[in-house]
């Protein structure tokens, strides 16, 4: 294996150049600290990005032979489709399994910038309960770290990365500090003023990582529409315009792409990790890059498949590393509403973003009828002739076809999905795969998971409280969104693996992100989520980020990063 050093010594190599890599790198480099930052996939450039193109512009007007022949599982979610799908991995070259009775929807990116790319950016704080949920309802464990010491990195990431919302002074929904929100459209605004005065339930503007202000370069949001096929403006947040270019321009920051990483080399005589072992993607040749700590950021199950395959036992004395898997169930409702927009049409631009609906249940009590936590919804209220099945339904052709779209009486659809909590349980784990092997020899992950009796409630009753909310504000044709809930992987939410705890039987990272086994690994992505809440995770990832970066910069100060 050839051994990579950079001209001088790394202090830590960061794995992943996503939301969590990319505020890793950036916050040690700027503190003065030598990183190397190592990327699965290749660089990105703007000249990639389909923002602003229309399905007439692609080549197989979006049924590629491509995507369904090599991205299987990624085409099953919709931000993956025709002019983006190399963002997405290849399921061919990254398999992974799953018991016949247990599907689980993964999706990846491999690429500068990972899933940060491709994201749906919704950007919520968790609360002081979310932090310690046993303490509330007593399942599970609470977390190793309080909302007030989160707080200070909740602000220094969302000042920096820029998120539109308005504030609403709920407990279980702390604010944020937030950029002007976006405005509702007329028939939102029937919902939230229904949904408020006649069941006294908030409904806001989605608080999104996407600017209506300009900041640090990058351009207010224009209403495009779809952001994950990138952003010329870079009004959406995403690592390599932003976190990623600040660490490279510091000059203290190296960066490696196209560097498949399989696991963590150690050394023999101290048992501290001294580099990470990985492969060039195009060549397959190995390499090793060393450096005094190692900072995991390659996304919740990436992170733990790269410690379960740096040997038997490894980060894993309590016997919790691949357990404790985690994601949102969904649940909801649709409906059609007698407003309409006071326009004809309603092409583009499109809001990237939509309602949302706080968590309102087992907030002052620990269970409602013994289901314990809760749930959110985003959704939103739009054209019901806007999707391709409806536009094809209308008659006419030429003129008179277009007519009949922007003449239509059509009422307007209402959408209410939920997201509910799902409890951290031992059963649901991945481990490695004895026989499955990825492209570059790498073993693959064998994932377990499924919905417990608790997630299955919360499903179905948030369903039922989102048909009552439309009936609340006149809906008509009201019907459920799915008929049964989405395999887990299903909302690109998954976390834990890795947990935080502060006592090392129960966990497998501290309080500072740091394995108890080994001192001077850390992982900050989703792997270490004690609980998951009912909030998107992604802002909660970044807040510990940068947390740890203190941390590792303080023991640097102290010559103590090894």
């Amino acid at each position: 294996m050839q051994i990579i050093q950079s001209g001088e010594a790394l202090d830590v190599v960061v794995v992943g150049s996503g939301a969590t890599g990319g505020w890793m790198a950036k916050h040690l480099s700027e503190a003065g600290l030598k990183v190397a930052l190592l990327e699965a996939g290749p660089k990105v450039t703007p000249a990639e990005f389909t923002e602003h193109q229309q399905p007439y512009d692609w080549r197989y007007r979006g049924a590629s032979p491509e995507v369904a022949r090599n991205r299987p599982v990624q085409s099953m979610k919709y931000a993956c489709r025709e002019p983006n799908h190399k963002w997405f991995v290849d399921d061919i070259e990254n398999p992974y399994t799953t018991p016949a009775d247990k599907p689980f929807q993964w999706t990846r990116g491999r690429q500068l910038g990972g899933r940060s790319l491709t994201w749906g950016r919704q950007s919520y704080r968790f609360s002081p309960m979310d932090l310690a949920p046993a303490s509330h309802d007593g399942f599970g464990e609470d977390w190793p770290v309080t909302y007030e010491e989160l707080v200070p990195y909740y602000e220094k990431v969302e000042r920096y990365v820029g998120i539109s919302g308005s504030a609403e002074g709920l407990a279980q929904l702390p604010d944020s500090i937030m950029q002007p929100p976006m405005g509702m459209n007329c028939g939102e605004k029937h919902l939230q003023s229904s949904i408020q005065q006649k069941l006294g339930r908030r409904v806001t503007i989605g608080r999104v990582a996407v600017l209506t202000k300009d900041l640090n370069g990058r351009k207010a949001c224009h209403y495009c529409g779809p952001c994950e096929q990138g952003c010329a403006t870079f009004s959406y947040f995403s690592s390599p315009w932003t976190t990623v270019a600040d660490a490279l321009k510091s000059g203290n920051c190296t960066l490696v792409t196209d560097a498949v990483v399989s696991h963590i080399e150690t050394d023999p005589n101290t048992g501290l990790a001294r580099g990470v072992a990985y492969f060039d993607r195009v060549s397959r040749q190995p390499r090793e890059l060393r450096a005094k700590a190692i900072a995991l950021c390659a996304s919740s199950l990436e992170s733990t498949r790269i410690l379960l395959n740096s040997g038997e036992g490894f980060c894993n004395s309590s016997g919790a590393l691949g357990r404790y898997l985690m994601d949102h169930i969904s649940g909801g409702a649709t409906g059609k509403l007698p407003i309409r927009e006071e326009s004809k049409w309603l092409g583009a631009p499109r809001r990237p973003n939509g309602l949302y609906i706080p968590r309102f249940i087992n907030l002052d009590r620990p269970h409602t009828n013994g289901m314990i936590r809760g749930y959110g919804y985003q959704g939103g209220h739009g054209s019901s002739y806007g999707s391709p099945s409806a536009i094809a339904a209308r008659p006419g052709f030429g003129a008179s076809f277009k007519n009949s779209i922007h003449e239509s009486d059509d009422w307007y659809s209402a959408r209410l999905r939920s997201f509910g909590e799902c409890l951290p349980r031992w059963d649901n784990h991945v481990a490695l795969d004895p026989e499955v092997r990825d492209a570059w020899g790498i073993p693959a992950l064998c994932i377990s998971a499924s919905w417990s009796d608790n997630e299955l409630q919360l499903s179905r009753h948030s369903t039922e409280q989102a048909k009552e909310m439309l009936h609340a504000a006149g809906a008509e044709d009201i019907r459920e969104i799915y008929e049964r809930p989405y395999a887990p992987g299903g909302t690109t939410h998954e976390v834990g693996t890795a947990r935080m705890g502060k006592d090392p039987r129960k966990s497998v990272l501290n309080e500072w992100n740091q394995a108890h086994d080994v001192k001077n690994i850390f992982c900050t992505d989703g792997a270490a989520f004690t609980s998951v809440a009912c909030q998107n995770p992604t802002l909660t990832m970044m807040a510990l980020t940068v947390r740890t970066g203190d941390h590792i910069i303080e023991r640097a100060r102290r010559g103590e990063l090894v």
